[in-house]
């Protein structure tokens, strides 16, 4: 009779919090406890021991998502670096920090992940993107940035770093007070840009023939078979597995509830035929992660390597955590907490078609490859996991040049890419509204050219 009253009264404070009553389901109430302490636990855990936000402000950021979070209790073990996240006594879920490989939530054996090599570095004192140095900073357009940084958080945007490459060169960056250039932020979808990266790699190295059909074995006896790797880049593969953020949804108990994230979207049925329809879909890119932990060798250990030899050690990415769920299998679409500097690499190799600092991650054709337009009837502007600028009746940043186009990532995140300018040009934050994209980088870019600053 006790568990029913308390199971009673957090189905009503869900209801309450939610909205009085209006649109929760009971599918909603149901799969609520479970989803919200999943999250809670991730993203707590992430933004204290990854990131290194204070417990208050890594709540914060947790509740910006929904007022139906302030139901939860967060206790932190500083010692074994795990996060539990309680509902009201009725649910309660835990994640544990690993250093080297960020947070994943304790579901099903994790033991494996304990075991995992952690990265080491020599500290590099050369100057981007080489190394650590920023040399090239110019005070005028530094002035200007961090005037952009002043006037993004007067007017509520929460920016926290904003960063500009000119012509190979880091100009500019400004951080929000308790962040600098080692701040892990997390770029959320940006993770998508690099998970397509490497499987770019596979292609160039010959570990993966992009042309096979089917895809996976589970989709040799249906009419999945003929979905090819291409059309799960274009996010065009047909697959019914919606972009979907309430509990219950397959979007959500993929981030926050199971053990291997890729389970949920590898058993999706087809709703369009290849290449017909976009539709934009973390799913999707967690089957990549798939795909790349496969061909790495199937093992977490064998994937970690992978990313460490592939991205972390040939392009110095110091502050770079791609995070993996709780089985070792690489979260792709979300899970990677880079500082800007590390963002904006990717930008300028891309810029390089494909190269940095001497060291080839894809081909040339690979980057031209990724900014082609896909042939869905409804979204063409989607490349290989970027986002461009062209490809629909109207542009998609107006004031920015047609060849432009971007990682991007919830909570406005941005790697953008303008060849034409020779500009990448980097904004995190933790903004839950609209933010200013076009009309912030139209004003970079026109503090930018390619001589130098006036005095």
């Amino acid at each position: 009779m006790k568990r029913f009253l308390t199971i009673s009264l957090v189905i009503l404070a869900l209801m309450l919090t939610a909205g009085a009553y209006v649109g929760v389901t009971p599918s909603y109430l149901i799969n609520s406890p479970a989803m919200l302490t999943g999250m809670g636990a991730k993203l707590a855990c992430s933004g204290r021991y990854v990131t290194g936000l204070s417990e208050a402000q890594a709540f914060t950021d947790l509740q910006s998502y929904s007022p139906v979070l302030q139901l939860l209790d967060l206790d932190y073990d500083d010692e074994t670096k795990i996060v539990a996240a309680s509902l009201l006594g009725v649910k309660t879920t835990q994640a544990k920090y690993r250093s080297g490989t960020g947070c994943a939530l304790l579901v099903g054996d994790t033991s494996v992940l304990d075991s995992l090599d952690a990265p080491a570095f020599v500290s590099n004192q050369a100057n981007w993107p080489e190394g650590e140095g920023s040399d090239h900073i110019e005070p005028k357009w530094q002035h200007e940035l961090d005037q952009m940084m002043t006037t993004d958080n007067q007017q509520g945007l929460n920016t926290r770093a904003l960063l500009v490459i000119s012509d190979g060169q880091l100009v500019a960056e400004s951080y929000a007070p308790g962040f600098d250039a080692s701040s892990k932020l997390l770029g959320w979808s940006m993770a998508k840009s690099v998970t397509a990266l490497m499987l770019g790699h596979l292609e160039m190295t010959g570990k993966l023939n992009v042309d096979q059909t089917p895809v996976f074995s589970q989709w040799a006896d249906d009419e999945r078979a003929v979905i090819d790797i291409e059309s799960l880049l274009h996010m065009s593969s047909g697959l019914d597995f919606p972009e979907v953020y309430e509990p219950g949804a397959g979007a959500t108990d993929m981030l926050f509830t199971v053990h291997r994230a890729s389970e949920l979207p590898l058993t999706a049925s087809t709703v369009h035929k290849p290449d017909e329809h976009f539709e934009y879909s973390s799913g999707t890119t967690n089957l990549l992660s798939k795909l790349i932990y496969d061909a790495s060798g199937g093992t977490p250990q064998s994937n970690s390597t992978f990313i460490n030899e592939t991205l972390i050690q040939p392009l110095a990415l110091r502050n770079f955590v791609l995070e993996p769920d709780p089985s070792g299998v690489s979260v792709g679409s979300s899970y990677l907490y880079a500082g800007a500097r590390e963002w904006a690499k990717f930008g300028q190799l891309m810029l390089n078609e494909g190269e940095l600092n001497g060291y080839r991650l894809v081909t040339k054709d690979w980057v031209g490859r990724a900014q082609q337009p896909n042939t869905s009837d409804n979204t063409k502007s989607y490349g290989y996991q970027f986002w461009l600028n062209r490809g629909d009746e109207n542009l998609r940043w107006k004031d920015l040049p047609d060849d432009s186009f971007a990682a991007l990532g919830n909570r406005k995140q941005v790697v953008m890419i303008i060849p034409s300018r020779k500009m990448v040009i980097v904004r995190l934050g933790w903004t839950s509204d609209r933010y200013p994209t076009n009309k912030n980088f139209a004003e970079i870019m026109s503090w930018i050219t390619q001589k130098t600053p006036s005095a």
